[in-house]
């Protein structure tokens, strides 16, 4: 019934699509023929939003991976650099909160580390709506800072380093066997707000995996046995995120080469000072627009990283004639 509403909206998506062509170009004609240019006016500006709609549905097309539709988690997490890195991971966490939002997308925090002054040192949150992990997981990678640091009483100009990590929620059609003797549970007293009974008790839930080194934890329920469960949830959402990384890698080596998310990989410089620049580095997109990228206006790199992985070209999705 899902894949049947989904392809629904699709159609029902084209057919509006049509209309509008349609309908508008039928008033074009009539306001030429009847000389109003008011009419042409309006009806042109319509023909504009719907090639926006187009341009749109046409990006949604290059969405169609085997979890694409997914919920996703996305872990964020502050590299070397003490309270100017833990600050730029905060940021970006922000940055992805008000993505999410715009596009009316739900965030909950599953588990937050904050920094000794400031900022954060990681942290979890679940982005659920359709084609999150879809859009999200060309986010994987390093980002890189260059500011004036705040936290810097000469004023100097810093680099700081924070990763981005995406996996995708995996749903009840998707059997993953986890071994328990292959797990590593640890407990401890969450950090974050939640009340006193949060605070003094030891209901957070750390889960090493042993075999792949992977490690996930959860802190938001009060309850220890309802954190081990989202923990679980999330280790085998990481676990099928890799064999889907190793899928794509083994379909195209050159392409999985050009979308290595390993910590040594940057994929995008963000540089406020001494100019305004946000690029990233496997499209070539850039934008002077520093604030509005980092208030979550992310849509035109996220398409042009979707392009050059579906496709294999840097270029956004070509325009609609």
């Amino acid at each position: 019934m899902q894949q049947r509403d989904e392809l629904d909206a699709q159609i029902g998506a084209v057919k509006r699509l049509e209309a509008s062509i349609r309908d508008n170009s039928e008033l074009i004609e009539m306001g030429e023929a009847e000389g109003d240019a008011d009419v042409v006016k309006e009806a042109e500006q319509a023909l504009q939003e719907t090639l926006k709609e187009a341009r749109s549905a046409q990006v949604e097309t290059l969405l169609s991976g085997e979890a694409d539709a997914n919920d996703c988690y996305l872990e964020i997490h502050s590299g070397a650099g003490g309270t100017e890195s833990q600050d730029w991971a905060n940021i970006l966490l922000r940055m992805y909160t008000r993505w999410a939002e715009r596009r009316k997308f739900k965030v909950e925090v599953m588990e937050m580390h904050d920094g000794e002054e400031a900022g954060i040192k990681s942290a979890t949150v679940k982005v659920s709506g359709h084609n999150a992990y879809g859009w999200l997981k060309t986010e994987s990678g390093v980002h890189r800072l260059v500011r004036i640091s705040p936290y810097d009483s000469a004023a100097r100009r810093h680099t700081s380093f924070s990763s981005a990590w995406v996996y995708p929620v995996v749903d009840d059609t998707i059997n993953i066997e986890i071994n328990e003797s292959d797990l590593k549970v640890d407990t401890y007293r969450s950090s974050g707000a939640g009340g006193q009974h949060v605070n003094t008790t030891d209901s957070a839930i750390r889960i090493t995996h042993i075999p792949t080194g992977i490690i996930v934890a959860c802190q938001q329920e009060r309850s220890q046995h309802k954190n081990r469960a989202t923990a679980m949830a999330m280790l085998k959402a990481r676990l099928y995120e890799a064999e889907l990384q190793k899928r794509e890698e083994a379909a195209n080596a050159e392409s999985a080469a050009k979308t290595d998310v390993g910590w040594g990989h940057q994929i995008r410089s963000y540089v406020l000072q001494p100019y305004q620049m946000v690029k990233d580095l496997r499209t070539g997109h850039e934008t002077s627009n520093t604030a509005a990228v980092l208030d979550g206006d992310l849509d035109d790199f996220m398409e042009a990283s979707l392009a050059a992985r579906v496709t294999g070209y840097a270029d956004k999705v070509a325009d609609v004639d």
